[in-house]
């Protein structure tokens, strides 16, 4: 009798399971998938560079600042003369979005035989694009006292890129 028991307790507890696997019930549920795609942003030189101009130097150190609105301003002691300019720089990516700016901060001008030094200043930090956009870069430099003659050179780097 004991393995009747066994065997009726058996078959009611795989009964008991085949309908509790019937009786729960399944969700289900759905989302979306997205992706947002931005056109490459890209920052070029518009062909102006930042150009001190001709600088007759002093007996003592002063500086040459040039706005990145390009306005001149000449330091005791100096002679300036010649044209100026800020860098200028085109930008392009998608409309409506921002982009921060930056430049170096300073920029080593080299000489024949000497060097000289120019902070650098973007005419933004920001630019919200919308097809036209754009920014300069203008500098002060610092000139030495009886600073070496010769055309001096020195390039510098400006980054955009998508906030």
């Amino acid at each position: 009798m004991s393995k009747f028991i066994k065997a009726a307790l058996a078959s009611s507890v795989l009964a008991a399971s085949v309908m509790g696997a019937n009786a729960a019930q399944a969700a289900t549920a759905s989302a979306d998938a997205r992706a947002n795609i931005l056109q490459q942003v890209t920052v070029t030189s518009d062909g102006s560079d930042l150009d001190f101009g001709t600088i007759v130097t002093g007996a003592t150190a002063s500086s040459v600042v040039i706005s990145s609105a390009g306005a001149l301003t000449c330091g005791t002691g100096l002679v300036c003369s010649g044209t100026t300019s800020a860098a200028g720089f085109d930008v392009t990516g998608t409309t409506g979005e921002t982009v921060p700016v930056s430049s170096d901060s300073s920029v080593t001008l080299t000489g024949p035989s000497d060097t000289m030094s120019a902070s650098l200043t973007p005419s933004a930090s920001t630019i919200t694009l919308d097809g036209t956009d754009g920014f300069t870069v203008g500098g002060t430099l610092s000139v030495g006292a009886n600073q070496a003659d010769g055309a001096y050179v020195g390039t510098f780097g400006v980054t955009v890129n998508y906030q």
